[in-house]
């Protein structure tokens, strides 16, 4: 970690500069998903990623990869991938996804992970996760530094029906029952359980 700033701004700020990335000097609250994507002998990759979000109100959701590895590789040249979400249990499974590959490029540490098959797209998602995207591969878009974003149209939705929103069912009660696995980028998790509702302003539309 950087030694700590010296020059400190009016009101406890702390001026980072934009010399050097800034992502690893505080916590921010991100998502984490697993990614799915055919290899070239048709086995399939997972891979663990907290950059992502969705793209709009339409069914587009992106995640933020890197050329040099095969999740990127694979949903260019296959023009498809899934996103699963997992529990707070299944964090050992999302860091055995993370695992690196061996000096033959395989990855033993997959064969610990249960998969189902995808429904309409060539891949796999990640069991029991509690929501799957199955995405075509919309653009990529190249050129944030070392980094890119990926870009999907989402084909199909598969929700677990203890997470799934419905108009008998209390939101804080659902959240308290199926906790969210939320990432605290870099390097820590958290287990959602207890929430609010947001105080929307009268008028407020989005």
């Amino acid at each position: 970690m950087n030694e700590s700033p010296q020059t400190n701004e009016p009101d406890g700020l702390v001026r980072l500069g934009s010399e050097h990335g800034v992502w690893s000097r505080f916590f921010q609250v991100s998502p984490l998903i697993i990614v799915g994507t055919k290899e070239p002998d048709g086995s399939f990759d997972l891979a663990p990623k907290h950059m992502v979000t969705a793209l709009g109100w339409e069914n587009f959701i992106g995640f933020v990869c890197t050329p040099a590895h095969g999740t990127y590789v694979n949903a260019r040249r296959e023009e498809e991938f899934t996103i699963s979400f997992p529990r707070p249990s299944q964090v050992l499974a999302a860091s055995l996804a993370a695992a690196p590959r061996c000096e033959d490029d395989l990855k033993p540490s997959l064969d610990l992970l249960e998969t189902r098959p995808a429904t309409v797209v060539d891949g796999v998602l990640l069991r029991d996760a509690y929501l799957h995207f199955e995405c075509r591969t919309e653009r990529i878009v190249d050129g944030f530094g070392h980094n890119s974003l990926i870009a999907g149209r989402i084909v199909e939705t598969l929700v677990a029906e203890d997470s799934i929103r419905r108009a008998d069912r209390d939101d804080r009660e659902l959240i308290l029952a199926a906790p969210l696995l939320a990432y605290l980028a870099p390097g820590r998790y958290a287990e959602i359980s207890e929430t609010l509702a947001f105080p929307f302003h009268e008028g407020w539309s989005r």
